[in-house]
Protein backbone atom coordinates (compact mmCIF):
# COMPACT_ATOMS: atom_id res chain seq x y z
CA UNK A 1 0.00 0.00 0.00
CA UNK A 2 2.68 2.47 0.79
CA UNK A 3 4.52 1.86 -2.56
CA UNK A 4 1.47 2.44 -3.92
CA UNK A 5 0.75 5.51 -2.28
CA UNK A 6 4.51 6.77 -3.32
CA UNK A 7 4.02 5.78 -6.72
CA UNK A 8 0.84 8.18 -6.74
CA UNK A 9 2.63 11.25 -4.82
CA UNK A 10 5.31 11.47 -7.19
CA UNK A 11 2.87 10.90 -10.31
CA UNK A 12 0.96 13.65 -8.77
CA UNK A 13 3.89 16.06 -8.10
CA UNK A 14 5.81 15.13 -11.75
CA UNK A 15 2.39 15.83 -13.47
CA UNK A 16 1.84 19.27 -11.24
CA UNK A 17 5.53 20.66 -12.25
CA UNK A 18 4.79 19.53 -15.73
CA UNK A 19 1.84 21.53 -16.07
CA UNK A 20 3.75 24.58 -15.61
CA UNK A 21 4.48 26.07 -18.83
CA UNK A 22 7.96 27.37 -19.15
CA UNK A 23 8.88 28.69 -22.45
CA UNK A 24 10.42 31.44 -20.80
CA UNK A 25 13.64 28.95 -20.64
CA UNK A 26 16.24 28.83 -22.67
CA UNK A 27 18.93 26.15 -22.50
CA UNK A 28 18.35 22.62 -22.13
CA UNK A 29 20.32 22.45 -18.65
CA UNK A 30 17.56 24.83 -17.38
CA UNK A 31 14.71 23.03 -18.77
CA UNK A 32 16.03 19.30 -17.51
CA UNK A 33 16.78 21.01 -14.26
CA UNK A 34 13.15 22.41 -14.32
CA UNK A 35 11.23 19.48 -15.83
CA UNK A 36 12.79 16.10 -15.08
CA UNK A 37 15.66 16.66 -12.45
CA UNK A 38 13.26 15.60 -10.09
CA UNK A 39 13.11 12.07 -11.13
CA UNK A 40 16.01 11.46 -13.34
CA UNK A 41 18.31 13.34 -11.20
CA UNK A 42 20.67 16.58 -11.82
CA UNK A 43 23.29 14.01 -12.88
CA UNK A 44 20.77 11.58 -15.25
CA UNK A 45 20.73 8.43 -12.93
CA UNK A 46 17.69 8.54 -11.99
CA UNK A 47 18.83 7.96 -8.05
CA UNK A 48 16.04 10.00 -6.41
CA UNK A 49 13.44 10.09 -3.82
CA UNK A 50 11.06 9.34 -6.80
CA UNK A 51 12.95 8.07 -8.86
CA UNK A 52 13.90 5.49 -7.38
CA UNK A 53 10.53 4.09 -6.31
CA UNK A 54 9.49 4.14 -10.10
CA UNK A 55 12.13 2.51 -11.55
CA UNK A 56 13.66 5.68 -13.30
CA UNK A 57 16.32 4.02 -15.64
CA UNK A 58 20.46 5.63 -15.50
CA UNK A 59 21.13 7.75 -19.31
CA UNK A 60 23.92 5.53 -18.54
CA UNK A 61 22.77 2.28 -18.76
CA UNK A 62 23.12 0.43 -21.99
CA UNK A 63 19.67 0.39 -22.63
CA UNK A 64 19.16 4.38 -22.77
CA UNK A 65 22.61 4.62 -24.75
CA UNK A 66 21.69 2.87 -27.62
CA UNK A 67 18.35 4.79 -27.79
CA UNK A 68 18.06 7.18 -31.04
CA UNK A 69 17.19 10.67 -30.05
CA UNK A 70 14.12 9.94 -32.25
CA UNK A 71 13.00 7.46 -29.61
CA UNK A 72 13.95 9.76 -26.82
CA UNK A 73 11.92 12.44 -28.74
CA UNK A 74 8.87 10.29 -28.96
CA UNK A 75 8.97 9.46 -24.86
CA UNK A 76 9.59 13.16 -23.98
CA UNK A 77 6.80 13.98 -26.10
CA UNK A 78 4.43 10.90 -25.39
CA UNK A 79 5.92 10.28 -21.91
CA UNK A 80 6.08 6.29 -21.21
CA UNK A 81 4.85 3.79 -19.32
CA UNK A 82 2.23 5.70 -16.82
CA UNK A 83 4.88 6.83 -14.74
CA UNK A 84 6.86 9.66 -16.82
CA UNK A 85 3.99 12.20 -17.73
CA UNK A 86 3.96 13.55 -21.77
CA UNK A 87 5.51 16.87 -22.36
CA UNK A 88 3.69 17.32 -25.84
CA UNK A 89 2.27 20.75 -25.96
CA UNK A 90 4.33 21.83 -22.49
CA UNK A 91 7.20 22.04 -24.86
CA UNK A 92 8.67 22.90 -28.28
CA UNK A 93 10.40 20.54 -30.80
CA UNK A 94 13.07 22.77 -29.98
CA UNK A 95 13.13 22.74 -26.14
CA UNK A 96 13.01 18.57 -26.66
CA UNK A 97 16.36 19.11 -28.53
CA UNK A 98 17.80 21.22 -26.85
CA UNK A 99 16.83 18.99 -23.01
CA UNK A 100 18.00 15.99 -25.72
CA UNK A 101 21.58 17.68 -26.26
CA UNK A 102 21.94 17.78 -22.61
CA UNK A 103 20.86 14.80 -21.47
CA UNK A 104 23.97 13.52 -24.54
CA UNK A 105 25.98 15.53 -22.28
CA UNK A 106 24.84 13.76 -19.07
CA UNK A 107 25.95 10.54 -20.71
CA UNK A 108 29.27 11.38 -21.33
CA UNK A 109 30.33 12.51 -17.80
Amino acid sequence: MLNYTTRTAAIFIVALFASHHSFAQTSGADIFKAKCAMCHGEDGLGNTPVGKPMGVVSYKSPEVLKMTTAAMTAIVKNGKNNKMPAFNGQLTDAQIKDVLLYVRTLQKK
